[in-house]
């Protein structure tokens, strides 16, 4: 696939992945709304969000997929326990970071995702960058740098802020790319039976560990933790991992960043959160860098047909 965004081949019909994938954005962008919700510890918040998700499929196992997921390799076992344990890494990093700093901001810097799969993947044989593709990441990432940067503080909690932010993409970044590897080879459901459930696992012992309760809040904190783990989790992030057998890593973590986007918006909603002049000009680059990654796959679909 010389010239292309990704390092796997581009489906004949990419475009319901990408639909999809936008509704995945969408969906994910709800989980910053949800999380400043519920009243918890940020380590609890985690942790109710993967655990309740994990429930949700557990009857799936015995359903249709026992036999799928006893029939995996070692190998394959061992990666899906490695992405789980980096989505547990996002998320506590991630949702830690909505407490010291803005949604706007966390959102976008937890959303350079891109920039960190793309410097990542040639280095483990997956999706090598195109001068389109890496147009596309200057873009978004530019948009981001300009909507992050009226709040960008560095020092005290502000700097604490957007290093956990950064900390939570660079773990998304490389459970994206585990995800990459393993879906080419794994359907859908097994997979993310076995990364939500091992996320879940470590973050319920972590939450244990740290002596945090999981009991005795309140009624709105537990249905914000069912919402994140029904809209973001199960639909959202499902989402991104389902397009990962179709689309490159970089053109799916390219798109995260219009979570950044909407996460504003229902900040500005649902928290009366500025929006800034650079927040709409940012927002329009990260859109403009998300089309043009999309629209060089479709280049590249073309050109493969013209080859054929």
């Amino acid at each position: 696939m010389s010239g292309s965004t990704g390092a796997g081949p581009v489906p004949a019909r990419p475009g319901f992945a990408i639909i999809a994938l936008w509704l995945g954005v969408l969906a994910v962008s709800t989980g910053a709304i949800f999380a400043r919700m519920a009243d918890a510890p940020a380590l609890v918040i985690a942790t109710g969000r993967m655990v309740i998700a994990s429930l949700v499929l557990l009857p799936l196992i015995g359903l249709r997929h026992r036999t799928a997921i006893r029939g995996l390799s070692v190998r394959h076992l061992a990666l899906a326990g490695v992405a789980g344990t980096f989505l547990a890494l996002h998320f506590a990093t991630w949702i830690s970071s909505l407490s010291y700093t803005s949604i706007a901001n966390s959102v976008l810097l937890v959303n350079t995702v891109p920039v960190w799969v793309a410097l990542a993947g040639p280095l483990v044989g997956l999706d090598r960058l195109d001068r389109r593709g890496w147009i596309a990441v200057t873009l978004a990432f530019a948009g981001a740098a300009v909507v992050s940067a009226p709040s960008v503080s560095l020092e005290g909690d502000g700097l604490l802020g957007n290093l956990l932010a950064v900390a939570g993409a660079v773990a998304m970044a490389a459970y994206l790319l585990c995800g990459r590897a393993l879906r080419a080879r794994l359907d859908l459901v097994p997979y993310i039976m076995l990364a939500y459930g091992v996320a879940a696992i470590i973050l319920l012992l972590a939450t244990l560990a740290a002596g945090l309760p999981l009991l005795g809040h309140g009624t709105a904190t537990y249905l914000a933790l069912v919402a994140m783990a029904l809209i973001p989790q199960l639909i959202g992030h499902s989402t991104y991992n389902w397009s990962l057998k179709a689309l490159p890593a970089t053109a799916v973590s390219i798109s995260l960043l219009g979570e950044a986007v909407f996460a504003s918006l229902w900040g500005w909603l649902f928290f009366a959160e500025g929006l800034p002049p650079s927040t709409l000009a940012g927002g329009a680059l990260v859109l403009a860098g998300i089309v043009l990654a999309q629209t060089s796959l479709d280049r590249t679909r073309h050109a493969g047909a013209g080859q054929a």
